[in-house]
């Protein structure tokens, strides 16, 4: 397994076909995707034995760096789609963007947006989308653990918080209902993920290494073993050895 941080602008199947290469080997996957426009921790595994953990690593909270564009919506609710709507952000104090940021902690339920990778007849909802079929799936259950105020730029009206959330949590709905209850709308203008489960963007391996000559050998000089990353999420080693 490897710990990557991923650039913005690449996606993150860019980095798991250039690991793919890198190794040799075709069973690479990621445990949880990251769009193109953010970036942050990326968890890789390599090999069947560690492909089959892959459920078991997206399982844990994440952790996110999230700054919101108040006064305008877009039709992907981040900075790829298309600015649909525009609104005057009023007067905000810190106290009244911490009330606000308060009531959406805890259990909630949240539907996934048209432009994500919930499937759909086995097909990402992204794929119709793009096609201008906007599929409307169930509200699935979430939690927000803690979603704290950072900063907030009076003059760009741009909002920075720190999100902790369960997986399958989708930080750009979460910033749409942000920017709604503000009373301005709003979207997810930047991302980065700091913390999946245990493992944290400070152990990882900058993702733009990979694309240097010396990039195999700078990957391997990060890899964990399964049985290391098992123990570290509490989980029973795979090894059968007799002690």
């Amino acid at each position: 397994m490897f710990l990557v941080d991923k650039p913005v602008g690449l996606t993150s199947f860019a980095l798991v076909r250039r690991i793919r290469w890198l190794l040799g080997i075709k069973k690479v996957g990621h445990a949880g995707t990251l769009d193109p426009f953010a970036s942050g921790l990326l968890i890789v595994c390599a090999g069947r034995e560690a492909t089959r953990q892959i459920n078991q690593l997206m399982a844990g909270r994440k952790t996110y760096l999230a700054c919101l564009q108040l006064g305008a919506e877009t039709s992907t609710l981040d900075p790829e789609g298309t600015i649909n709507a525009t609104c005057p952000v009023p007067h905000l104090d810190q106290t009244a963007v911490q009330a606000c940021l308060k009531s959406y902690i805890g259990p909630q339920f949240q539907v996934p947006p048209p432009f994500s990778a919930a499937k759909h007849k086995g097909k990402p909802l992204y794929a119709y989308a793009r096609r201008g079929i906007l599929i409307q799936k169930e509200a699935k259950p979430i939690e927000v653990y803690r979603l704290d105020y950072l900063a907030y730029d009076a003059v760009s009206h741009q909002l920075t918080v720190l999100v902790e959330c369960s997986p399958g949590t989708y930080i750009r709905v979460l910033a749409a209902d942000i920017g709604r209850s503000l009373g301005c709308g709003a979207y997810l203008e930047s991302l980065r993920r700091t913390r999946s489960g245990p493992f944290t963007v400070e152990e990882s391996l900058s993702g733009k290494i990979l694309l240097e000559e010396n990039g195999l050998q700078l990957l391997c000089s990060n890899r964990r073993s399964i049985d290391e990353v098992l123990e570290t999420i509490g989980q029973p080693s795979l090894c059968t050895c007799n002690s």
